[in-house]
């Protein structure tokens, strides 16, 4: 019984961390962190204020989290890669998993712009550490596809950056790309376009054959 009720203890903890979390990241994205206040969060997550400072600690420590957890969603996208893999593959699935995440949450990838746009006040120790060493451990397994004649010789960051930006900026200027379509939202088809456009420039562009793409996950 005991073990029963820690797991529901926990289980119940982590709904309302989640609905916290979603609650921030619309009151985050819309406002920015100085405009967003904790009341607002609370009144949009439907709880005391004071449930937002017990599960969360503090304002700046929520918004934190919230990049951190963008951030590691994203990530996790290229954490299995090895000198082995198919670079066709890898790439495909790189630009389309982004395509997705940055889809599926739009205000997190918003909040995150924001925070590059402001100077990167709260992940500068961030994107000089972790991410730079995040960077650096990929780009060396690209460059070891390129000694194996699997792709042209092209510098890895760049093309790290140039598939997050392209992907990105289907979210984070989602107003322009719709306004110029006359569309209210892109469809599973456009989205399907894009991500196959996005394939044929960048793979052609290294070098790399994508006339066989297996197992493409949709967006």
């Amino acid at each position: 019984m005991m073990a029963d009720t820690a797991n529901h203890e926990s289980a119940s903890r982590d709904r309302i961390e989640q609905t916290i979390l979603s609650a921030a990241e619309q009151v985050f994205s819309q406002h920015g962190y100085r405009g967003a206040s904790l009341q607002a969060i609370a009144d949009q997550a439907g709880l005391p204020k004071a449930n937002i400072l017990y599960y969360m600690g503090s304002k700046q420590q929520l918004y934190v989290r919230l990049l951190n957890r963008m951030m590691s969603r994203w990530n996790a996208v290229l954490e299995d890669i090895t000198p082995e893999s198919d670079p066709a593959k890898v790439l495909s699935y790189f630009i389309r998993t982004k395509m997705m995440l940055g889809q599926r949450y739009p205000e997190g990838s918003k909040l995150f712009a924001a925070e590059i746009l402001a100077g990167a006040p709260f992940l500068s120790n961030y994107l000089s550490g972790e991410l730079k060493e995040w960077v650096a451990s990929r780009a060396a397994i690209i460059r070891q596809w390129s000694q194996q004649g699997k792709m042209d010789d092209v510098d890895p960051r760049w093309l790290i950056f140039l598939i997050w930006s392209a992907t990105q900026h289907y979210t984070e200027y989602s107003a322009q790309v719709t306004g110029i379509l006359g569309t209210e939202a892109l469809s599973e088809t456009d989205l399907e376009s894009i991500c196959q456009f996005l394939e044929h420039v960048i793979l052609k562009g290294c070098g790399i054959s994508a006339s066989h793409l297996p197992n493409r996950p949709s967006v």
